[in-house]
């Protein structure tokens, strides 16, 4: 009887489910001899990267009680080919931070009951170690923080090694920022709060001799609250920025490569490997946590959406939906950041002025508390936490960050319509501009599209000055030709020696009956500047380079393909003239 294919391991971060319930198995136990060069660590990845998954790898391959099952769970991986002294040698303490509320009124009482909870079946889980005495003794103290202490002098006193794990150590205090505000959090971690002195205890568990934790591993997406938490970040290594763990977690595309193989074989997928493998590059490919990485790693969570969503609608070969809900960054965690009392601050202008250049060069900031956040490199090192920017190289001796993949421009393009929105600068219905959007990729009706943004300036006077310089004019289009996805919309693509300003390539592959295209040539003067000679120069210029980059060869590639060139001549916010340029010989468009 043929075997059942491989479950989907999507939204799974138990090991022990991965490994017993035939889930397919990224094998990324490699890195756990190198992590035992570090006793206690930090690791800092984006959302849905793996995180939780590879504590539970470490639970597993650590756990004294688990030293029956390591064939079970390891045999066939790396780390079962050449385990190292230190398997199942471990009491281990987990705790998951996300499970704690972060509603005010019951934060503290959800923290006490989880770690004291978590605390309790550690100590229950090793009879020999901790007798029910010392158990009943060590949990009839006050609180998680004396009950702590108390563990630390028992493990001390009978030789016993202790791992504690620490998932999404900044989930609830993240929550409680963005929800409660600047003065409850830092009620939460600075002072006498709660959550400053469990890191005061695990801090001091950890050092002088006969330390009561042997070992730490601790994840989460920001350095921020350790920071607060820890006045400094100090507690262990922080490795997120290592060369030597960059492919820890997330998935080499030699590893998507493996896994897009192995589902079409089974009938999950119907596209060709490298055809699948092309779209998932574009969309979920191009992280880099080292300045000097030249490997591209996949986010984990939006591959197995792929897969998932592929073998849920076959019909389709493409999903529908190719942007996974787990994976957006929530507005609200950015919201607080970018304004203040309605307005727009200085981190928005950074976050417009990325999008604008494509990249920044910036240091990527290894600790800063909240306080601090104001500062450009370190607003700049969040959004580079949160997987919003990632190492592109480095120029000039500075590295280079950039966003990832369209699925992140996507989300950021997002952020900047719901910005300009919020504060009243800025208002469209956007159904009715995704309708013409669709207009102009299908039927070719590209003027509405310019001319509803151009009508809608003019109707809302606060954008205007807001639109005061060409780069500004450049991102404010490319915030809403990106409200949907049937386009890249690229900047200073490379056409026939020349860079047009923007490139709106269609989605073929998601849209094989796409239309049209667009190349896309900006010019601008400033409103003291207005010449009709000056504009005609400009207009005859612009004519001339898109002229120039239709003719390239690539173009010819797309036989069911219309491109048009558009030259849009602004003057100050204002769209004075909008008009287009075909190549001199024209394809027949078979769809009209």
């Amino acid at each position: 009887m043929p075997s059942l294919p491989m479950n989907i391991p999507y939204g799974i971060s138990d090991y022990e489910a991965i490994r017993t319930r035939n889930f397919y198995f990224v094998d990324k136990t490699r890195f756990i001899p190198h992590l035992e060069q570090h006793n206690f660590v930090v690791f800092i990845r984006p959302r849905r990267f793996g995180k939780s998954s590879w504590l539970t790898i470490l639970e597993a391959y650590y756990d004294k009680k688990r030293k029956a099952q390591f064939d079970l769970f390891f045999s066939g991986t790396d780390i079962g080919k050449a385990p190292t002294s230190q398997a199942n040698q471990y009491r281990v303490l987990y705790f998951n931070f996300s499970r704690v509320r972060s509603d005010l009124k019951h934060v503290e009482h959800s923290f006490e009951r989880h770690t004291t909870s978590r605390l309790r079946t550690c100590l229950e889980s090793y009879p020999e170690d901790f007798p029910p005495e010392v158990v009943t003794s060590i949990m009839e103290e006050p609180s998680i923080h004396d009950q702590l202490n108390a563990l630390f002098d028992a493990v001390a006193k009978r030789d016993v090694k202790l791992y504690v794990l620490i998932d999404e150590y900044d989930n609830f205090a993240n929550n409680i920022l963005v929800h409660a505000g600047e003065q409850a959090y830092h009620d939460l971690t600075h002072g006498d709060g709660f959550f400053r002195q469990f890191f005061t205890v695990i801090k001091g568990g950890t050092s002088g001799l006969g330390a009561g934790i042997s070992r730490l591993f601790m994840t989460g997406v920001s350095p921020v609250t350790l920071d607060d938490v820890t006045s400094g970040f100090n507690l262990g290594d922080n490795l997120s920025l290592a060369s030597e763990f960059d492919e820890m977690l997330g998935f080499t595309e030699s590893e998507v490569h493996g896994i897009l193989e192995y589902y079409r074989s089974v009938g999950y997928i119907s596209l060709e490997v490298e055809e699948a493998l092309g779209i998932m590059r574009e969309w979920y490919n191009g992280y880099r946590f080292n300045k000097r990485s030249q490997t591209d790693v996949f986010n984990t969570d939006m591959v197995w959406h792929f897969i998932k969503e592929c073998k849920t609608n076959r019909e389709t070969p493409i999903p529908d939906r190719l942007i996974d809900d787990n994976v957006r960054i929530d507005y609200g965690k950015l919201r607080h950041l970018i304004l203040v009392n309605r307005q727009l601050n200085g981190n928005y202008d950074r976050l417009r002025t990325i999008l604008e250049e494509g990249q920044v060069l910036s240091e990527v900031v290894m600790s800063f508390p909240l306080a601090e956040l104001h500062l450009p490199e370190n607003f700049t090192s969040l959004l580079y936490y949160f997987g919003l920017l990632t190492f592109r190289g480095t120029e000039m001796g500075s590295p280079v960050l950039a966003p990832p993949n369209q699925t992140i421009l996507l989300l950021m393009y997002e952020y900047i319509r719901r910005s300009l929105g919020e504060v009243g600068w800025f208002q469209i219905v956007v159904d009715e501009f995704k309708r013409l959007i669709l207009s102009m990729a299908w039927k070719g009706e590209w003027e509405p599209v310019f001319r509803y943004l151009s009508d809608q300036t003019d109707a809302q006077t606060s954008i205007r000055d807001y639109l005061s310089r060409e780069k500004v004019i450049q991102g404010f289009l490319l915030a809403y030709l990106n409200i949907n996805d049937v386009f890249f919309c690229r900047t200073e693509y490379e056409f026939n020696k020349g860079y047009v300003d923007l490139f709106l390539e269609p989605f073929v592959a998601k849209y094989p009956d796409i239309q049209h295209g667009y190349l896309i040539e900006l010019k601008y003067l400033k409103r003291d500047q207005w010449k009709e000679s000056k504009a005609e120069e400009l207009l005859t210029e612009a004519e001339n380079q898109l002229t120039q980059y239709l003719q390239d060869s690539r173009l010819q590639q797309w036989e069911t393909l219309q491109f048009t060139g558009i030259v849009l001549l602004f003057c100050g916010w204002e769209l004075k003239t909008m008009c287009a340029v075909r190549p001199a010989l024209e394809k027949p468009n078979e769809g009209k």
